[in-house]
């Protein structure tokens, strides 16, 4: 059990240095995690091994024992996010407003860190090292919760990243590490230390967050994504898009967990599709009409909003563009959906209307990432509207501040009518 409280008050002091620091230093800082990272790899791997025994003991179902695993794979990946953070260009400092409000007298927007976020991710211990990363490069302190099934591995994991960070000059409480539910309690309490919650997880623990802290909540939930077969898709790119965003990687958020198809092509689709999704090991279930043409499983109400990270797909038969987006709309977590179609007034109806943080034309789901995107890594994908939405990097974890830089002005003066409000745009960011 840890001194939450003492913990919090930790982070606000790192975050203050870490925020003074230079691009460079948090750069430099970066690399020496990710050297450090591939120099204590063998010990990595060894508390990784413990996690995945403690797994395999307790029956964790196998999908989650896949995300549990950090192998040279994972630790090639986010080696590589390292170094694509540390190479992006710096988040802070950058002027977004610059105005003269009257000769003399100046005002910038400015972006900066938000201070200490809190976040609570699932069993990806490779997750720790992208959420840190981030964090660092944007200037934030960050306090970890993980999986219980993840221990040994995350506790490495943040042992490496603070010896490494506080040998490149950085305070090694930079990412702290919390490690059960009565911490997440604790945590959700300091509401004047900590200044951003960001929980990674279920529709459940989003809730849960958000109705037990008075902290600011940027909810990562649920990913009910689906694909949408159009009556003016092309059947063959179709097939493709729907069986790779469902199989390429089940255990994801971006991955498929429902497909709808068109009425007008469902007799002709789903018995490929079904044949597809077979060879694959999927198990289907559908609605009346699915099941009428593939013989599938009867599908239940709970079907349409459940995140299966599993072989397990939902089919529903649409009649129209309109009853898709609806059925989305409806059931969906607003995380990813695709329409796969040649008719563009559809495609441009499908992205103006489902409301979902990545809405894609005749692609897999599994592009939502914040690796494709460019990011270098990710927080998460938010699923909410406010702040940031989407799979979420740097520019998410920073706010701004205004910057008026004067000559002695005061309010009196212009009361007295020394001077009148211009405000004219000026073409120069802030000198501070």
């Amino acid at each position: 059990m840890h001194d939450v409280h003492a913990l919090a008050i930790r982070s606000i002091k790192a975050s203050r240095a870490l925020s003074a620091l230079s691009c460079a230093s948090r750069n430099k800082a970066l690399r020496m995690i990710a050297e450090a990272l591939i120099k204590r790899k063998e010990l990595i791997f060894q508390n990784n091994q413990l996690d995945l025994d403690a797994a395999e003991a307790s029956n964790l179902p196998a999908p989650l024992k896949k995300r549990l695993r950090f192998d040279e794979s994972k630790l090639a990946q986010v080696c590589k996010g390292l170094e694509d953070v540390a190479a992006s260009k710096d988040p802070l400092g950058i002027t977004t407003l610059s105005e003269e409000i009257t000769p003399g007298l100046d005002l910038y927007r400015v972006t900066c860190p938000i201070g200490v976020i809190g976040v609570i991710f699932e069993s990806r211990p490779d997750a720790l090292v992208q959420i840190a990363s981030l964090t660092l490069k944007s200037g934030n302190a960050v306090l970890l919760k993980g999986g219980t099934e993840a221990r040994n591995t995350n506790r490495v994991l943040c042992s490496i990243l603070q010896d490494a960070a506080e040998s490149a000059g950085i305070p090694r409480d930079f990412a702290l590490l919390l490690e059960t539910r009565d911490d997440v309690k604790k945590m959700l309490q300091e509401d004047e230390c900590i200044d951003l919650i960001i929980p990674r997880g279920s529709n459940a623990l989003v809730r849960y967050i958000k109705e037990n802290t008075r902290i600011p909540v940027l909810g990562h939930s649920d990913g009910i994504c689906h694909v949408y077969i159009d009556n003016d898709a092309d059947l063959d790119m179709a097939l493709n898009i729907a069986v790779d965003s469902k199989i390429q990687n089940v255990s994801v958020c971006n991955a498929e967990e429902t497909l709808l198809v068109h009425k007008d092509i469902a007799s002709t689709f789903l018995p490929q599709a079904a044949k597809a999704f077979e060879r694959a090991h999927v198990q289907l279930v559908g609605d009346p009409v699915a099941c009428s043409i593939i013989g599938c499983e009867p599908a239940c109400d709970a079907d349409w909003s459940t995140e299966y990270l599993d072989y397990k797909l939902s089919i529903a038969v649409v009649p129209t563009l309109e009853a898709a987006i609806n059925h989305i709309n409806h059931y969906g977590s607003h995380h990813t959906d695709c329409i796969v179609t040649h008719n563009e007034d559809h495609a441009s109806i499908f992205l103006s209307q489902v409301d979902s943080s990545s809405v894609y034309v005749n692609c897999s789901t599994r592009f939502a990432d914040g690796f494709v995107y460019g990011f270098g890594a990710e927080v998460g994908i938010a699923t909410g509207k406010i702040h940031a939405r989407g799979p979420m990097g740097m520019e998410g974890l920073t706010t701004y501040k205004y910057k008026l830089i004067g000559h002695g002005q005061t309010m009196q003066s212009k009361v007295n009518g020394d001077f009148e409000y211009t405000h004219q745009r000026l073409e120069r960011p802030c000198p501070y």
